[in-house]
């Protein structure tokens, strides 16, 4: 064979070797990302979701892929987001906001971890907690469980309390079972309770106002994902009609708010992120326990007491995690 032939041949080869190994490489998984609300509203969830991604060796768009489905605080455009999302060929699938339900309501049976807010075994996702059996695990706040406590924290912060303001979102998959069972707490405590309603920013004033005609003395704004989008706005309608508050989530507390009691949303989406790790290296939803978030954080802002003419008592300074200054 010539020289010329040679190279020609030993060219051809080459050029066609990376073409062969990419055929033969695996094909990149796919996590897809489903959640009630807008990446601006939960960014730091999802950077604690990486992060528990990237402890394993999944760093996005080098070895893993991410399909995100926003539905923007529209909870009816989930189901249809769901849809279009479960076409891609997905490994593992993350239903975070309150979106868990629509999975199961679709028989999705790719493996899925999940955050809720309610009881994952009364609500038909899982067999147990500790082995979920099926396709579904993932990590519960027990948002609703911790009403009453919230209820605790608000009336040994406001003692003098006798009406309560109770803000719903009737879109929340939750929404009925939650004030049932905050309705039932300030019953036995000898108060009363008043619910307002706001399925859309434009409701937070409207609810605000008449909380205010109704003469509340306090309220509890639950840990609805759609409330914590709009939690500069509803905090400044608490200011603005001098409305004592109790939020679900530290941030209302950040933004101006007196005082929250919930979960720490950053640690279980973390917690998400490892188990859909955990999935992507081999293991089943079915052998993964449901993760009960364990810290609870109490969160206060003396500015914000001292605006409202509050002093928080030393009982309530004592058991907080987190005093704003």
């Amino acid at each position: 064979m010539r020289r010329r032939e040679v190279i020609t041949l030993l060219g051809g080869a080459a050029a066609a070797w990376p073409l062969t190994a990419r055929a033969q490489q695996p094909a990149m998984p796919v996590i897809g990302f489903l959640h009630s609300e807008s990446l601006d509203a939960v960014s730091g969830e999802v950077s604690a979701f990486k992060r528990g991604l990237n402890e394993a060796g999944y760093i996005e768009d080098r070895n893993v892929a991410i399909e995100y489905r926003w539905a923007d605080g529209q909870f009816d455009q989930v189901p249809g987001l769901l849809a279009d999302l479960v076409r891609r060929p997905l490994a593992v699938l993350v239903a975070g906001g309150g979106t868990v339900q629509a999975v199961k309501a679709a028989g999705v049976t790719i493996p899925t971890v999940f955050t809720s807010g309610g009881d994952p075994v009364q609500e038909g996702l899982v067999a147990s907690l500790s082995r979920p059996g099926g396709t579904r695990t993932g990590v519960t706040f027990f948002v609703i469980a911790l009403g009453p406590k919230e209820l605790e924290m608000l009336l040994a912060a406001v003692p003098a309390t006798k009406l309560i303001g109770f803000v719903s979102n009737p879109g929340y998959p939750f929404a009925a079972h939650q004030t049932e069972v905050l309705e039932a707490a300030v019953r036995a405590v000898g108060r009363k309770m008043v619910v307002q309603s706001i399925a859309n920013e434009a409701g937070i004033e409207l609810a605000f106002a008449a909380f205010s005609q109704q003469g509340v003395d306090s309220l509890i704004v639950g840990g609805d994902p759609f409330f914590y989008r709009w939690r500069e706005k509803m905090v400044a309608q608490a200011a603005r009609y001098a409305l004592p508050a109790c939020y679900g989530w530290r941030e209302f507390v950040t933004a101006g708010g007196l005082m929250s009691y919930g979960a720490d949303l950053t640690e279980a989406y973390h917690q998400v992120g490892i188990y859909a790790a955990r999935i992507l290296k081999g293991e089943k939803p079915a052998d993964l326990p449901v993760v009960q978030a364990e810290k609870v954080q109490l969160v206060l802002n003396l500015k914000t007491a001292k605006t409202l003419g509050l002093t928080f008592p030393l009982s309530l300074l004592g058991r907080a995690d987190e005093v704003i200054e």
